[in-house]
């Protein structure tokens, strides 16, 4: 019996290591504090205070880095003599996400950014 139930136990525990909770910053609005996101994110990798008490900051959720496209050149010398040679590189942006608390610390709006 056991060797039967084996399978789906095994299946059923992969598949739920794979869904991801992805976090619906809508309704998170209003209610989501300053607080829980240090709790939850760690310390905003940039912040900034309004005259006001809004406070603006930002977390990186991904950083860019280098991809094949974009354009160098130079001359290749081997050999069997001298040639050109091109190639392609790019730095690609890094993602932040943007939170803006109200002056009593509850979230106002979001936004993804990238840079």
């Amino acid at each position: 019996m056991f060797l039967k139930v084996l399978p789906i136990l095994g299946s059923s525990f992969l598949l739920s290591g794979c869904t991801t909770n992805k976090i619906r910053w809508e309704e998170r609005v209003g209610s989501y504090t300053y607080d829980q996101s240090v709790i939850e994110m760690g310390p905003p990798d940039k912040e900034a205070r309004l005259e006001d008490g809004t406070r603006v900051c930002e977390w990186r959720t991904a950083r860019g880095g280098i991809s094949g496209m974009g354009t160098a050149s130079g001359v290749y010398t081997g050999p069997y003599g001298s040639y050109p040679q091109t190639y392609t590189v790019s730095q690609m942006p890094d993602f932040y996400l943007q939170l803006t608390f109200s002056p009593e610390n509850k979230l106002v709006s979001f936004k993804k950014v990238r840079r």
